[in-house]
């Protein structure tokens, strides 16, 4: 599946803020915890618990979320299936960012190690 033009703009278009509290709701309703997601996202990031909040409280795009970024080198080993896509196919940088995201989160949520979420 291929992800169109279309579909990238709306990626970074899309506010942090947006999508955060699905991913808090998403992680602890399977159990799991803020500060867990927080870890995910900084090991991928490189964004601490406090830098998380101001994007979100300033209603930073995707765009922009993963331009400051400190993407973790490891980010590649990040492979699979997210919304229908195979995370390793997708062409444009930001949307594949995201989808890595993403991933971490299914991840997280579904019980895997924090050691194996971490590559």
């Amino acid at each position: 599946m291929k992800v169109s033009p279309e579909q990238n703009e709306r990626i970074a278009k899309m506010t942090f803020g947006s999508v955060y509290p699905h991913y808090v709701t998403k992680v602890e309703k399977k159990g799991r915890t803020k500060d867990e997601l927080h870890q995910v996202i900084e090991w991928l990031t490189g964004y601490k618990e406090a830098e998380i909040q101001s994007l979100v409280d300033n209603k930073i795009t995707f765009e922009k979320f993963f331009q400051d970024a400190k993407l973790n080198s490891n980010a590649s080993e990040i492979k699979g299936v997210i919304c229908g896509y195979r995370i390793e196919e997708i062409e444009f940088p930001l949307t594949r960012n995201v989808r890595y995201l993403d991933k971490l989160v299914d991840e997280l949520a579904k019980g895997k190690k924090m050691e194996k979420i971490l590559r």
